[in-house]
């Protein structure tokens, strides 16, 4: 495994230092990793910086589905659908390990937005523009096989369902893959390091940025001969920066998800349903790991798109939606909600549209100072982003130096963690890598599972950290693996980068995640060599995260609501 620490990272960043770059890529989110996998894979010398950690922005914050654009049909976005249904075949061979196919139920009711018929067609239609295999095209359920199959749906006015196939990810962890990919071929990474401003040359082009490393303070210049601004919702930041902030502009929309445990929501079907309150808007409820996650919501957002928040009016519309959607065991209410999540979609203004009417579909923008910036677009489409933008950076270097183009190899390129034998041979080796962690780690088959999908190939170097007895540090086994797996393999610089987006426990798991978010912090601070200000700004950074995911405040709000 090729080290990605966070010595790498300062290696990483005086090297970007020492040498123009052929392109340097400001975002890693999973738009801005792919672009630097595309283009370093092709023999352009890239370089990545991410202002926070990787995918802590909407790359993280989505419904956590690499699936084929349904709901565009609604758009006739027919050419989106063709193309990210496509991709989604891609992703799952290349990474099998981060997505997980799913059988998607689609219930239709009376006076709802689909109906038999309509539904039998669109799905007929997604499933060959999306070029989904024979086995698992759809098919349609009456309603009483729609009840015998998910029980608790509603039944008064059902008038079926239909059966299709969607693929659940972990966002995160799939823009780290390939992250980790880039690393591993050459490309420069790293994270905390801010673009302040941009370098010019004599022409007016665009030459390089001015960044600040939010580790230690220290600032510097870094000179490329192209820069790709991926920055997701921050996109028209960078772009005003270089005075190029004119035309199309971005629309930023608000996505909120709330987690709640299995029993309380104990569906075993994932279901695309028809909010109730005939406003156009749809939603997933999904079953993962132990709980049930529904979402989302599709607000218009204008304040800061770091930590958009998680309102009372958010979570009480969601309720409201599963509650009428599902007969479930009790009424839920917000005290059921465990966790949650709130992100922001980068969309493209267009006017006179509605924030779910508005198109998902990505955009290049060449400023006067060449200057690229991409913008919109969906997580299933990373890949075929990153290459066309990639192909425009190639041809303009071939151009202008000696480059000699040259095409992507990433629709056949395994991203780490991948190495399992394609979609075909996943279950074989996830069967025998479990069977190695129950066998020579002692590992609960439980612990191996969920280390086998989280880790795929590299799961091997996840038990080779296994301590064998407890450790001095107060953490269980598997998080003392864990966290030095991601300390020296994954660039953890701060505690959130490992209890949030490495091992995903704040969302589905925040019980846990609150037992040993000290003795992690205790851990890092010494691996580190924290000084007091620094542990403590770590520890409030972690806190003030937890108080937005477990909805502390909002749960406050809706108490007082009550009392009213």
């Amino acid at each position: 495994m090729t080290e990605f620490s966070s010595k790498t990272r300062s290696d990483n960043l005086q090297k970007m230092q020492d040498q123009v770059l052929d392109l340097l890529v400001i975002g890693g989110g999973i738009t801005g990793s792919g672009i630097a996998l595309d283009a370093q894979t092709r023999n352009i010398q890239t370089g990545l910086i991410e202002m926070r950690d990787f995918a802590s922005g909407t790359s993280s914050r989505s419904t956590k589905l690499v699936h084929g654009g349904l709901r565009y049909l609604k758009q006739a976005a027919i050419k989106e659908v063709h193309e990210v249904g496509s991709e989604r075949a891609l992703v799952y061979n290349n990474a099998p390990h981060v997505t997980t196919p799913l059988k998607m139920m689609l219930p239709f009711y009376e006076d709802g937005t689909f109906g038999p018929f309509s539904t039998a067609i669109g799905l007929d239609v997604y499933d060959r523009l999306a070029q989904v295999k024979h086995s698992e095209r759809k098919y349609m359920l009456n309603p009483h096989d729609t009840l015998e199959r998910e029980p608790y749906l509603k039944g008064e006015n059902l008038k079926g369902s239909g059966v299709y196939v969607e693929y659940r990810t972990d966002d995160a962890r799939l823009t780290l893959e390939v992250l980790k990919k880039a690393n591993e071929n050459g490309t420069l990474i790293a994270n905390y390091v801010k673009a302040t401003g941009l370098l010019y040359d004599a022409n007016n082009k665009i030459c390089g940025v001015i960044f600040k490393n939010l580790i230690d303070g220290s600032t510097g210049e870094i000179h490329a001969k192209k820069v790709i601004n991926a920055c997701g919702p921050w996109v028209d930041d960078i772009r005003q920066m270089d005075d190029s902030d004119k035309g199309k502009h971005l629309h930023l929309t608000k996505g909120v998800h709330l987690v709640i445990d299995h029993e309380k929501f104990p569906i075993s079907n994932s279901v695309y349903f028809d909010t109730p309150f005939h406003d156009g808007r749809m939603m997933f409820a999904i079953p993962r790991e132990g709980k049930t996650y529904i979402g989302t919501t599709d607000t218009t957002w204008t304040a800061d798109p770091k930590e958009p928040n998680i309102t009372a009016t958010d979570v009480t519309y969601i309720l409201a939606a599963a509650n009428e959607m599902f007969d479930l065991p009790q009424y839920l209410t917000p005290d059921d909600v465990e966790s949650g999540w709130s992100g922001v979609r980068p969309l493209i203004q267009e006017e006179g549209k509605s924030p779910s009417e508005i198109s998902r579909k990505d955009e290049i923008f060449q400023s006067d100072s060449d200057l690229l910036s991409i913008a919109g677009g969906k997580l299933t489409g990373y890949r075929k982003m990153a290459e066309k933008i990639v192909d425009r950076v190639a041809q303009q270097l071939s151009f202008e130096t000696d480059y000699e183009f040259k095409a992507t190899i990433t629709q056949d390129l395994t991203l780490s963690g991948g190495d399992v034998g394609g979609d075909n041979g996943w279950m074989d080796f996830f069967d025998q890598e479990v069977h190695e962690g129950i066998i020579n780690y002692d590992l609960e088959r439980e612990d191996a599972e969920k280390l086998v999908q989280r880790y795929g190939s590299n799961v091997i170097d996840v038990y080779q950290l296994l301590p064998e007895t407890k450790t001095k540090a107060r953490l269980p086994r598997i998080d003392w693996a864990m966290l030095n797996y991601g300390l020296k393999f994954e660039m953890v610089e701060h505690p959130i980068d490992y209890l949030l987006r490495r091992s995903s426990q704040m969302l589905f798991d925040i019980n846990h995640m609150k037992t040993i978010k000290t003795a992690v912090i205790d851990y890092m601070s010494k691996y580190f060599d924290w000084d007091d200000e620094t542990k403590q700004d770590m520890t409030d950074e972690v806190n003030q995260k937890l108080a937005l995911t477990d909805l502390s405040d909002v749960k406050a709000q809706y108490a007082e609501y009550l009392k009213r």
